[in-house]
């Protein structure tokens, strides 16, 4: 499966992340609200931020969300091969500028990356912060079944436990992103 493909949709355009997308996705995560319900809820502090942008470019699989209507760079998410099943793919690292939640973008990006993953792997992960209600309740939404796996890690000596959401072809088929709406 290509990780870095280009998707266009109705209002936005997925494409490769790269270096030069870096003050600008900076711009978007330096929001603290953005990252108040993560697990990592520092991210928008420079250093941090910039780890993980490091990581995102060197795992490959990361894309840059822009608004097809003037190229504004609106948040970023990631394909990336999962532990939990060697058959899956995860999708995740999602972030999108606040000033955008609520108008469907979040729906068009997990539509269009789910179209793309579920045409090569039987099924998508989705590994989210037990606590961020936020971003369940979102998943949820777009037809995400919680599954009966976690994963706990720990950062800095804290543990960090996150849910695992699961979308499978028929889901996804049958489910509320099935059909292009804005």
């Amino acid at each position: 499966m290509d990780r870095q493909p280009v998707l266009t949709g109705e209002r936005l355009i997925l494409r490769p992340l790269v270096e030069a997308d870096r003050a600008a996705l900076y711009a978007v995560a330096s929001d603290p609200l953005l990252w108040e319900q993560h697990p990592m809820h520092n991210r928008w502090q420079r250093p941090v931020f910039d780890a993980m942008f490091d990581e995102a470019l060197a795992a490959g699989g990361a894309l840059a969300a822009t608004l097809r209507d003037g190229g504004a760079v609106v948040g970023s998410s990631q394909f990336r091969p999962t532990r939990f099943d060697p058959d899956a793919m995860e999708i995740g690292w999602t972030y999108l500028a606040r000033v955008h939640w609520g108008t469907g973008l979040n729906h068009e990006m997990k539509r269009l990356m789910l179209a793309h993953a579920l045409a090569h792997v039987p099924r998508v992960l989705f590994r989210i912060g037990e606590h961020n209600i936020r971003s369940r309740k979102a998943i949820e939404a777009v037809g995400g079944v919680l599954t009966d796996m976690v994963d706990e890690r720990h950062d800095n000596g804290q543990p960090l436990r996150h849910v695992v959401y699961q979308i499978d072809r028929a889901g996804f088929a049958s489910g509320p992103l099935s059909a292009s709406r804005p």
